[in-house]
């Protein structure tokens, strides 16, 4: 059983959305340190999440369609914020991987801020996790805890991994400014398709 989940959480994890997307954004224009920042933030926005999906929770958002449509609409103005931030971001050059302390924050706070807005992770939680725990145990809780805890924790690993790839490509085109604005530009345009497919997204 727990096999399964490994491979089942290592596909979902792997698969590029707005959080891997983001870390590697961050990976290319700010490199590999700024990157894992990125990593740990949006494994950090899944926390909020799982607890909600363990504690019960997530059913009122799921069965709430205001509260389920107004977290959607912070997520896609989000998203297109991120996308309007990417596209007119400069430089990155030598020495921007040596940020500042505010700029380290703002990128944790920004990828904590992607994956938190997305209520999907809330009912995927809501559906996934108690798959794997068997009906009616009295400690239920405490193994979706655990469950999420490695999904997190795969999580951070896995999106480390796209940062410190998107980090080494990025010392291929760091200094064409050209290659840079088309990458800027590739992110931005991805970042707005995602933020539509969470608009128009059931839930």
């Amino acid at each position: 059983m727990y096999g399964e989940f490994l491979v089942t959480t290592l596909v979902v994890v792997a698969i590029p959305g707005s959080g891997v997307l983001y870390t590697i954004a961050v990976g290319l224009s700010r490199g590999g340190a700024m990157s894992a920042l990125a990593a740990l933030g949006c494994s950090l926005g899944v926390v909020p999440h799982l607890a909600l999906a363990v504690s019960g929770l997530a059913a009122v958002v799921h069965t709430s369609p205001v509260v389920y449509r107004t977290v959607t609409y912070l997520g896609v103005a989000y998203l297109l914020y991120v996308a309007w931030s990417t596209l007119r971001a400069r430089g990155a050059v030598a020495g921007s991987e040596h940020a500042t302390p505010a700029a380290a924050g703002r990128v944790v706070v920004t990828a904590v801020a992607v994956n938190l807005l997305n209520p999907k992770l809330t009912l995927f939680f809501l559906a996934f996790l108690p798959q794997f725990v068997p009906a009616g145990a009295p400690d239920a809780a405490v193994r979706m805890a655990g469950l999420g805890g490695v999904f997190i924790a795969v999580t951070l690993v896995v999106f480390l991994g796209y940062g410190r790839f998107a980090a080494v490509l990025r010392r291929h085109v760091v200094t064409r400014p050209l290659a840079m604005t088309w990458i800027r530009r590739v992110c931005a345009v991805t970042f707005v398709a995602l933020a539509l497919r969470l608009a128009v997204a059931q839930p």
